[in-house]
Protein backbone atom coordinates (compact mmCIF):
# COMPACT_ATOMS: atom_id res chain seq x y z
CA UNK A 1 0.00 0.00 0.00
CA UNK A 2 2.93 2.32 -0.66
CA UNK A 3 1.04 4.83 -2.79
CA UNK A 4 -1.84 5.00 -0.36
CA UNK A 5 0.57 5.60 2.55
CA UNK A 6 2.13 8.49 0.64
CA UNK A 7 -1.37 9.94 0.22
CA UNK A 8 -2.14 9.60 3.95
CA UNK A 9 1.09 11.41 4.87
CA UNK A 10 0.83 14.27 2.37
CA UNK A 11 -2.92 15.04 2.54
CA UNK A 12 -3.76 13.57 5.91
CA UNK A 13 -6.38 16.05 7.06
CA UNK A 14 -9.97 16.72 6.11
CA UNK A 15 -10.37 18.04 2.57
CA UNK A 16 -13.82 19.47 3.11
CA UNK A 17 -16.96 19.41 5.27
CA UNK A 18 -20.62 20.05 4.61
CA UNK A 19 -22.97 19.43 7.50
CA UNK A 20 -22.35 15.90 8.74
CA UNK A 21 -20.42 14.93 5.59
CA UNK A 22 -16.63 15.01 5.28
CA UNK A 23 -14.31 14.24 2.37
CA UNK A 24 -10.79 12.92 2.97
CA UNK A 25 -8.33 10.33 1.77
CA UNK A 26 -8.28 6.81 3.20
CA UNK A 27 -5.87 6.67 6.14
CA UNK A 28 -5.63 2.94 6.73
CA UNK A 29 -6.18 -0.48 5.19
CA UNK A 30 -9.47 -0.58 7.13
CA UNK A 31 -10.61 2.59 5.33
CA UNK A 32 -9.89 0.94 1.98
CA UNK A 33 -11.89 -2.15 2.98
CA UNK A 34 -14.81 0.12 3.81
CA UNK A 35 -14.58 1.66 0.33
CA UNK A 36 -14.51 -1.83 -1.17
CA UNK A 37 -17.66 -2.78 0.75
CA UNK A 38 -19.38 0.36 -0.50
CA UNK A 39 -18.39 -0.46 -4.09
CA UNK A 40 -19.82 -3.98 -3.72
CA UNK A 41 -23.11 -2.64 -2.41
CA UNK A 42 -23.45 -0.16 -5.29
CA UNK A 43 -21.98 -2.12 -8.22
CA UNK A 44 -23.22 -5.62 -7.40
CA UNK A 45 -26.21 -5.36 -5.08
CA UNK A 46 -27.79 -2.34 -6.74
CA UNK A 47 -26.49 -2.23 -10.32
CA UNK A 48 -26.35 -5.97 -11.10
CA UNK A 49 -22.63 -6.43 -11.83
CA UNK A 50 -21.56 -10.08 -11.79
CA UNK A 51 -19.23 -10.82 -8.86
CA UNK A 52 -16.51 -13.42 -9.03
CA UNK A 53 -16.36 -16.17 -6.42
CA UNK A 54 -14.08 -14.28 -4.02
CA UNK A 55 -16.06 -11.05 -4.32
CA UNK A 56 -19.29 -12.92 -3.67
CA UNK A 57 -17.85 -14.56 -0.54
CA UNK A 58 -16.23 -11.44 0.89
CA UNK A 59 -18.78 -8.89 -0.36
CA UNK A 60 -15.91 -6.59 -1.33
CA UNK A 61 -15.18 -5.17 -4.77
CA UNK A 62 -11.39 -5.47 -4.86
CA UNK A 63 -8.64 -5.79 -7.45
CA UNK A 64 -4.87 -5.43 -7.67
CA UNK A 65 -5.06 -1.66 -8.21
CA UNK A 66 -6.50 -1.01 -4.74
CA UNK A 67 -3.16 -1.68 -3.06
CA UNK A 68 -1.34 1.21 -4.72
CA UNK A 69 -4.10 3.73 -5.48
CA UNK A 70 -5.19 6.55 -3.21
CA UNK A 71 -8.84 6.33 -2.13
CA UNK A 72 -11.01 9.41 -1.69
CA UNK A 73 -13.87 8.92 0.75
CA UNK A 74 -17.02 10.79 1.74
CA UNK A 75 -18.03 9.94 5.30
CA UNK A 76 -21.25 10.72 7.14
CA UNK A 77 -20.57 11.74 10.77
CA UNK A 78 -24.22 11.86 11.70
CA UNK A 79 -24.54 12.07 15.49
CA UNK A 80 -24.97 8.82 17.34
CA UNK A 81 -23.25 6.43 14.98
CA UNK A 82 -19.83 5.51 13.66
CA UNK A 83 -18.86 7.51 10.53
CA UNK A 84 -20.15 5.72 7.44
CA UNK A 85 -18.41 5.67 4.06
CA UNK A 86 -21.10 6.84 1.62
CA UNK A 87 -19.04 7.86 -1.42
CA UNK A 88 -15.68 6.98 -2.94
CA UNK A 89 -13.30 7.61 -5.83
CA UNK A 90 -10.08 5.77 -6.65
CA UNK A 91 -7.11 7.92 -7.72
CA UNK A 92 -4.05 6.64 -9.61
CA UNK A 93 -1.20 9.00 -10.49
CA UNK A 94 0.90 8.47 -13.58
CA UNK A 95 4.19 7.91 -11.76
CA UNK A 96 2.60 5.21 -9.59
CA UNK A 97 0.96 3.52 -12.60
CA UNK A 98 4.30 3.49 -14.41
CA UNK A 99 5.89 1.61 -11.50
CA UNK A 100 2.98 -0.79 -11.02
CA UNK A 101 2.16 -1.93 -14.52
CA UNK A 102 -0.20 0.65 -15.94
CA UNK A 103 -3.65 2.16 -15.49
CA UNK A 104 -6.93 0.33 -15.01
CA UNK A 105 -8.40 2.03 -18.10
CA UNK A 106 -5.72 0.45 -20.30
CA UNK A 107 -7.77 -2.73 -20.22
CA UNK A 108 -10.34 -1.00 -22.45
CA UNK A 109 -8.59 1.98 -24.08
CA UNK A 110 -5.15 2.71 -25.58
CA UNK A 111 -4.31 5.24 -22.88
CA UNK A 112 -0.55 4.95 -23.42
CA UNK A 113 -0.81 6.53 -26.87
CA UNK A 114 -2.69 9.56 -25.53
CA UNK A 115 -0.19 10.04 -22.72
CA UNK A 116 2.76 9.70 -25.10
CA UNK A 117 1.44 12.64 -27.12
CA UNK A 118 1.72 14.85 -24.01
CA UNK A 119 5.13 13.99 -22.51
CA UNK A 120 5.36 17.10 -20.34
CA UNK A 121 2.05 16.62 -18.50
CA UNK A 122 1.18 14.81 -15.27
CA UNK A 123 -1.85 12.51 -15.59
CA UNK A 124 -4.30 11.23 -12.97
CA UNK A 125 -6.76 8.38 -13.49
CA UNK A 126 -10.13 8.66 -11.76
CA UNK A 127 -12.01 5.41 -11.25
CA UNK A 128 -14.42 3.29 -9.23
CA UNK A 129 -16.66 6.25 -8.51
CA UNK A 130 -19.68 5.34 -6.43
CA UNK A 131 -22.14 6.92 -3.99
CA UNK A 132 -24.85 5.23 -1.95
CA UNK A 133 -28.25 5.77 -3.52
CA UNK A 134 -29.65 7.83 -0.64
CA UNK A 135 -26.63 10.17 -0.79
CA UNK A 136 -26.69 10.88 -4.53
CA UNK A 137 -27.27 14.58 -4.30
CA UNK A 138 -25.49 17.85 -4.96
CA UNK A 139 -23.74 17.93 -1.57
CA UNK A 140 -21.97 14.60 -2.00
CA UNK A 141 -20.89 15.34 -5.57
CA UNK A 142 -19.57 18.76 -4.54
CA UNK A 143 -17.54 17.23 -1.71
CA UNK A 144 -16.03 14.59 -3.98
CA UNK A 145 -14.95 17.27 -6.44
CA UNK A 146 -13.58 19.43 -3.64
CA UNK A 147 -11.43 16.46 -2.59
CA UNK A 148 -10.32 15.73 -6.15
CA UNK A 149 -9.36 19.37 -6.71
CA UNK A 150 -7.30 19.46 -3.51
CA UNK A 151 -5.51 16.31 -4.68
CA UNK A 152 -4.94 17.74 -8.17
CA UNK A 153 -3.45 20.94 -6.75
CA UNK A 154 -1.23 19.10 -4.28
CA UNK A 155 0.23 16.74 -6.89
CA UNK A 156 0.32 19.38 -9.66
CA UNK A 157 -1.83 17.27 -11.99
CA UNK A 158 -2.29 18.55 -15.55
CA UNK A 159 -4.95 16.16 -16.89
CA UNK A 160 -7.44 13.62 -15.59
CA UNK A 161 -9.05 10.70 -17.36
CA UNK A 162 -11.00 7.54 -16.58
CA UNK A 163 -13.93 5.35 -17.52
CA UNK A 164 -17.50 6.46 -16.90
CA UNK A 165 -20.46 4.16 -17.37
CA UNK A 166 -23.98 3.74 -18.64
CA UNK A 167 -25.71 1.02 -16.64
CA UNK A 168 -26.79 -1.74 -19.00
CA UNK A 169 -25.22 -3.39 -22.03
CA UNK A 170 -27.68 -2.54 -24.82
CA UNK A 171 -26.29 0.32 -26.98
CA UNK A 172 -29.74 0.89 -28.53
CA UNK A 173 -31.07 1.98 -25.14
CA UNK A 174 -28.44 4.74 -24.94
CA UNK A 175 -28.30 5.70 -28.61
CA UNK A 176 -29.12 9.38 -28.00
CA UNK A 177 -26.62 10.20 -25.21
CA UNK A 178 -23.87 8.05 -26.78
CA UNK A 179 -24.25 9.80 -30.13
CA UNK A 180 -24.16 13.15 -28.35
CA UNK A 181 -20.91 12.30 -26.56
CA UNK A 182 -19.14 10.87 -29.59
CA UNK A 183 -20.05 13.81 -31.83
CA UNK A 184 -20.76 16.88 -29.72
CA UNK A 185 -18.33 16.28 -26.84
CA UNK A 186 -15.57 14.35 -28.60
CA UNK A 187 -11.99 15.09 -27.57
CA UNK A 188 -9.59 16.81 -29.92
CA UNK A 189 -7.61 14.31 -31.97
CA UNK A 190 -4.41 14.47 -29.91
CA UNK A 191 -6.41 13.71 -26.74
CA UNK A 192 -8.26 10.65 -28.04
CA UNK A 193 -7.55 7.07 -27.04
CA UNK A 194 -8.99 4.29 -29.19
CA UNK A 195 -10.91 1.42 -27.61
CA UNK A 196 -9.38 -2.04 -27.90
CA UNK A 197 -12.78 -3.58 -28.65
CA UNK A 198 -15.23 -0.78 -29.50
CA UNK A 199 -18.93 -1.49 -29.24
CA UNK A 200 -21.05 -1.11 -32.37
CA UNK A 201 -23.21 1.90 -31.61
CA UNK A 202 -26.46 2.85 -33.32
CA UNK A 203 -25.89 5.96 -35.45
CA UNK A 204 -28.44 8.77 -35.34
CA UNK A 205 -28.79 11.58 -37.87
CA UNK A 206 -27.41 14.91 -36.66
CA UNK A 207 -30.88 16.47 -36.58
CA UNK A 208 -32.06 13.68 -34.27
CA UNK A 209 -29.53 14.55 -31.55
CA UNK A 210 -31.42 16.87 -29.24
CA UNK A 211 -29.06 18.20 -26.56
CA UNK A 212 -31.72 18.58 -23.87
CA UNK A 213 -33.05 15.09 -24.41
CA UNK A 214 -29.51 13.69 -24.50
CA UNK A 215 -28.66 15.34 -21.18
CA UNK A 216 -31.81 13.99 -19.59
CA UNK A 217 -30.76 10.48 -20.57
CA UNK A 218 -27.18 10.98 -19.38
CA UNK A 219 -25.96 9.35 -16.14
CA UNK A 220 -25.40 11.93 -13.41
CA UNK A 221 -21.64 11.34 -13.26
CA UNK A 222 -21.20 11.91 -17.00
CA UNK A 223 -23.45 14.96 -16.88
CA UNK A 224 -21.22 16.37 -14.14
CA UNK A 225 -18.09 15.77 -16.20
CA UNK A 226 -19.67 17.60 -19.14
CA UNK A 227 -20.54 20.62 -17.02
CA UNK A 228 -16.98 20.92 -15.75
CA UNK A 229 -15.57 20.82 -19.28
CA UNK A 230 -14.60 17.21 -19.96
CA UNK A 231 -14.16 15.67 -23.38
CA UNK A 232 -15.04 12.10 -24.30
CA UNK A 233 -13.48 9.48 -26.54
CA UNK A 234 -15.18 8.49 -29.77
CA UNK A 235 -15.65 4.83 -28.74
CA UNK A 236 -17.63 2.94 -26.12
CA UNK A 237 -16.87 -0.49 -24.68
CA UNK A 238 -19.31 -3.08 -23.34
CA UNK A 239 -18.27 -4.49 -19.95
CA UNK A 240 -20.57 -7.44 -19.34
CA UNK A 241 -19.05 -8.32 -15.97
CA UNK A 242 -20.03 -4.90 -14.60
CA UNK A 243 -23.24 -4.67 -16.69
CA UNK A 244 -22.11 -1.36 -18.21
CA UNK A 245 -21.21 0.46 -21.39
CA UNK A 246 -18.03 2.43 -20.68
CA UNK A 247 -16.85 5.66 -22.28
CA UNK A 248 -13.52 7.40 -21.80
CA UNK A 249 -13.55 10.77 -20.02
CA UNK A 250 -10.64 13.16 -20.72
CA UNK A 251 -10.32 16.32 -18.64
CA UNK A 252 -7.25 18.54 -19.05
CA UNK A 253 -7.11 20.89 -16.07
CA UNK A 254 -6.83 23.80 -18.50
CA UNK A 255 -10.37 23.03 -19.74
CA UNK A 256 -12.02 23.32 -16.34
CA UNK A 257 -14.24 26.37 -16.21
CA UNK A 258 -12.83 29.13 -13.95
CA UNK A 259 -16.12 29.25 -12.05
CA UNK A 260 -15.65 25.62 -11.00
CA UNK A 261 -12.02 26.18 -10.03
CA UNK A 262 -13.23 28.96 -7.75
CA UNK A 263 -16.07 26.80 -6.48
CA UNK A 264 -13.95 23.80 -5.53
CA UNK A 265 -10.71 25.64 -4.81
CA UNK A 266 -9.47 27.72 -1.90
CA UNK A 267 -12.89 29.25 -1.21
CA UNK A 268 -14.42 25.81 -0.71
CA UNK A 269 -13.98 26.17 3.06
CA UNK A 270 -17.32 27.94 3.01
CA UNK A 271 -18.77 24.40 3.18
CA UNK A 272 -17.33 23.85 6.67
CA UNK A 273 -19.88 22.92 9.29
Amino acid sequence: MAAARRGWNSLAGSLGRMGSLEVRLARSAADIRRAQRLRYEVFYDELAAQPGRIARLTRHDADRFDAFCDHLLVLDHQAGRKPRVVGAYRLLRQEVARQRGGFYSQGEFAIDQMIARHPGLRFLELGRSCVLKEYRDKRTVELLWQGIWAYVRHHRIDAMFGCASFHGVDPEKFALPLNFLTRQARADEDWRAAAHAPARLPVLADDAIDMRMAMRAMPALIKGYLRIGAWFGEHAVIDRAFNTIDVLVILPVSRISPKYIGYFGEDANRFAA
